[in-house]
Formats: structure tokens, sequence, C-alpha cells
């Protein structure tokens, strides 16, 4: 973008979840944390370091996040390319992925998803098949902070089994409770046959 030299894709210093809902007060729209963070607050306690904060929305309301998170210029990423997106373009129905970025720090604080659902039902991205109540599946803190429950999340996590997703199983395998796990397995089976984390389930 002209009159701005582009920010390093590595320079990450994500707000605490805390912080973003402290941001997204008052809106009315729905979003909730998703990725590691969220597994931490449903513990209760950060088990890990972060390196980033995701958080996810409806497509229609980027616009009313965008305007929500005042100090922020914002970036489409897709193919492994981050790209200014300006304040009267919507994220191209190829992008997912929206990089906001601090003007004043020039540093990334979080990462808006964009998730295929509706205000009332939440929808797997992988498998539009996969669903379920938004009440359902969205937890929030004491703190009134929205997550994505643990076994939506481990889903997401199994395509990539990085180290830090299989230290996110380990920690939450033993909390989960039976129909949590039952579906998991399921969706497991689904999304990814013979998924070494099935036969822990």
């Amino acid at each position: 973008m002209a009159g701005y030299p582009p920010l390093d894709h590595g320079a990450w210093s994500a707000w605490h979840p805390r912080e973003l809902a402290e941001r997204l007060e008052g809106m009315q729209q729905p979003w909730c944390v998703v990725g590691g963070w969220a597994l931490d607050l449903w513990h209760g306690r950060q088990t890990r370091s972060h390196e980033d904060l995701e958080f996810t929305v409806l497509r229609h309301d980027v616009p009313a996040f965008r305007e929500c998170l005042e100090g922020m210029r914002f970036h489409a990423v897709g193919d492994g390319n981050v790209d200014y997106l300006p304040a009267e373009r919507q994220p191209p129905e190829t992008i997912a992925q929206i990089w906001c970025e601090d003007v004043e720090a020039r540093r990334w604080r979080v990462d808006m998803m964009i998730e295929p659902g509706t205000e009332d039902t939440w929808v797997c991205k992988r498998d539009p098949g996969i669903s379920l109540p938004r009440a359902d599946i969205v937890a929030r803190t004491a703190e009134g902070v929205p997550y994505l429950k643990p076994a939506a999340i481990l889903l997401f996590k199994a395509k990539y089994r990085r180290a830090k997703d299989e230290i996110d199983f380990d920690n939450a395998l033993a909390k989960l409770t039976g129909p949590e796990r039952g579906w998991l397995k399921d969706c497991l089976e689904t999304l990814h046959l013979g998924h070494a984390w099935t036969a822990r389930l």
C-alpha cells in the first residue's frame, strides 16, 4: 500500500482474548475466540505460549467488526499472501482470513477468521455437513469472553497435528465429556479416517 511499507509476516504481538473482548464490547453480531487460545479459555488458564490470537465472524458482519476495531489496518490472507484490504472493499469469497494490524505499533494484533455459519448455526468450514446450534458449541468464560468449545477446536487441529496440536489434544483429552468425545470421534471418522486420535477417544 502506498505510504506504508509492508509489515513482516512474523511481526505478531497478539492481544490477550480479554483485550479483544473489551474492544468488541457491545457488538451484537456473533463472534468467538478459536485456536489454541479457545482451549486455554476453556481450561481457565494459559497452558502454553500463543504466537497469535484468532476469532471468527460471519462474512456479512466483517464491515461491522472492522469499524469496531479502531486503529487497525486490515489485510486479506490467502495462498501465502498478505494483501492490504481497503475499507471500502469486502474480502473476496476465496478469502477466509484477515490479519489486523495495529497502525500505531506496526504489529499484528489479531486474526479475524470468516466462518460459513449463521447467527444461530455453527458450520464446520471443512465440511458443511457438520453443524451444531451455535448455543451448543460456543461457551463463555466467567468474564464473558466467547470461545468455540474444545471438541470443535480439536477437530480443526486434527488436520495438521503440529507439535502444539498434540500438546493441546493431550491437555484436553481427560477433560472432554463423553458426548464431546463421541462427537469428535464421529467427526474425525468423517474428515480424517484412520486418524491416530480416534483410538484415544
